[in-house]
C-alpha cells in the first residue's frame, strides 16, 4: 500500500456522550467535597501569585534576571515587609483595637439601657427591649456564618504551618509554570471554540486582576485617607478606624455603612479629641464627610485603581457577600464581587449562544442552510428568478 490507512472512527451516540458527563460531573462534585479543605490554601496561593506577579515581571525587566530568581526576590521583599510590619504599626494599632473593643462594648450596654423602656404610642405599648434583643439576635445569626465560623478558618490557617507552606509552595509554581499552564489550557477546547475561549479567558483575567491588585492598593490610598483625616478631625482611635476603612474596602456596598456606623457612634459618644465642638455636632461633621468621601471612592477611586469590569449593583453585591460567607466562609466576602463579574460574562457567553448572538458584542454572520437538492438539480435556464427574462 503506498500510503497510511485510513481508519473509520465511530462516533460516540448521544447517549453516550451523556452518560459519561453525567458521570464526569458526579466525580467532579465528589472530590470537590471530598477534598474541601484543600479550596481555602488554593484559592489563597491563586490570590498570592496574582499580587506577587507584576512584581516579579517588573525585578524580571529591572534586574535582567531569570524568572526564578525574581520570584524568590519577590518572596524575600514580602518576608521583610510582613517582618517590619508589626514592629512599626501593630504595638499602636494593638493598643487602638483592644480600647476600641472595650468602648464598642461599652456603647452597646448604654444603648441597650436607653432602650430599655416602654413607649405608649395610640394606646398600644411598645417594649423597646423586647425589639432591640430580636434585632440583635437576628444580626448574631446574620453575621455568625461570616464572624464565627469563618473567623476560626482564618486561625486555623495562620496557625498551621503546613498550610503555609503549601500556600508558598503552590504560588512559586503557578507563577513560574503559569505560561505552561495557559497553553495546556488553551489546548482543552475543540479548535472551532478555541478562540472563545482565549478571549472569555482574557476578560475573566482582566476583572481578576484589577480586584486583586487593585483592591489591595484601594485598601491602601483609603486608609492613608481616612488616617489623615481621622487626626486632622480628632476622631478616637483615628489609626484604629483608618486600618479598618481600608479593610472594608474590601466589602463593597456594606462597608461603608458599617464604617460610618461605627464612626457616628464613636464621634457621638465621645467627641473630638481636640476640636471644641459639642459631640452631636461633631458626629454631624464625620456623617458629612464620610457621605462625601463615599461619592469620591464610588466615582473615581474605585474606577481608576479597580475598573468598571467589577462594578455591579449595590444590591447584587450585598447579596453575593452574603451567599459567599455563607458557601465559603471568609474567603467568599472579598471574593463575591469578582465571581459574580465572572458569572456575568460566562452568562452573557450562554445567553448569546443560545439565541444566536454575537457573545462578544459584534456582528454575527450565521451560515445559510444548505441548498435544496431538488433545486440544485435544475437546469441552468429554469434557475433564474420568476419576473426576469
Amino acid at each position: 500500500m503506498g500510503g497510511m490507512e485510513t481508519r473509520f472512527r465511530p462516533r460516540w451516540p448521544t447517549s453516550l456522550k451523556l452518560l459519561v458527563s453525567v458521570i464526569l460531573l458526579a466525580l467532579f462534585v465528589y472530590l470537590l467535597f471530598r477534598f474541601s479543605v484543600v479550596i481555602p490554601p488554593l484559592i489563597l496561593a491563586v490570590i498570592l501569585a496574582y499580587i506577587l506577579s507584576p512584581l516579579v515581571k517588573a525585578l524580571q525587566a529591572r534586574l535582567r534576571v531569570g524568572r526564578t530568581v525574581a520570584i524568590l526576590l519577590s518572596y524575600l521583599i514580602l518576608l521583610a515587609g510582613v517582618a517590619v510590619l508589626p514592629l512599626v504599626i501593630v504595638p499602636t494599632l494593638s493598643a487602638q483595637l483592644a480600647d476600641l473593643n472595650v468602648d464598642i462594648q461599652l456603647l452597646l450596654r448604654q444603648a441597650q439601657v436607653l432602650l430599655g423602656q416602654q413607649y405608649v404610642i395610640a394606646g398600644q405599648v411598645i417594649d423597646v427591649t423586647t425589639i432591640f434583643a430580636q434585632i440583635v439576635g437576628s444580626l448574631q445569626q446574620l453575621l455568625e456564618p461570616i464572624f464565627g465560623r469563618t473567623l476560626d478558618l482564618v486561625v486555623e490557617l495562620i496557625s498551621s504551618a503546613v498550610w503555609v507552606i503549601f500556600v508558598v509552595v503552590i504560588s512559586f509554581y503557578l507563577l513560574r509554570d503559569s505560561g505552561q499552564l495557559w497553553e495546556w489550557l488553551e489546548k482543552l477546547p475543540p479548535p472551532a471554540y478555541r478562540d472563545d475561549f482565549i478571549r472569555l479567558r482574557e476578560e475573566i483575567n482582566q476583572i481578576w486582576e484589577a480586584f486583586f491588585r487593585g483592591q489591595l492598593v484601594l485598601a491602601v490610598v483609603v486608609s492613608t485617607i481616612f488616617i489623615v483625616i481621622g487626626f486632622i478631625l480628632g476622631l478616637p482611635f483615628a489609626l484604629a478606624m483608618g486600618v479598618l476603612a481600608g479593610l472594608l474596602e474590601f466589602l463593597p456596598s456594606i462597608g461603608h455603612g458599617i464604617w460610618l456606623t461605627l464612626a457616628a457612634l464613636l464621634a457621638f459618644s465621645l467627641g473630638s479629641t481636640w476640636l471644641p465642638l459639642p459631640n452631636w455636632v461633631f458626629a454631624l461633621m464625620v456623617v458629612g464627610l464620610h457621605l462625601f468621601f463615599q461619592q469620591f471612592d464610588l466615582n473615581y477611586l474605585i474606577p481608576r485603581i479597580i475598573g468598571r469590569r467589577v462594578h455591579l449593583p449595590p444590591l447584587v453585591v450585598i447579596l453575593g457577600i452574603v451567599s459567599g460567607a455563607v458557601l465559603a466562609g471568609v474567603l467568599g466576602i472579598p471574593l463575591a464581587a469578582p465571581t459574580i463579574a465572572s458569572a456575568r460574562i460566562i452568562g452573557r457567553y450562554v445567553y448569546a449562544n443560545l439565541f444566536d448572538l454575537d457573545p462578544f458584542g459584534g456582528s454575527i454572520t450565521l451560515p445559510l442552510p444548505p441548498p435544496n437538492p431538488q433545486w440544485w438539480r435544475r437546469p441552468p435556464q429554469e434557475q433564474q428568478p420568476h419576473g426576469r427574462s
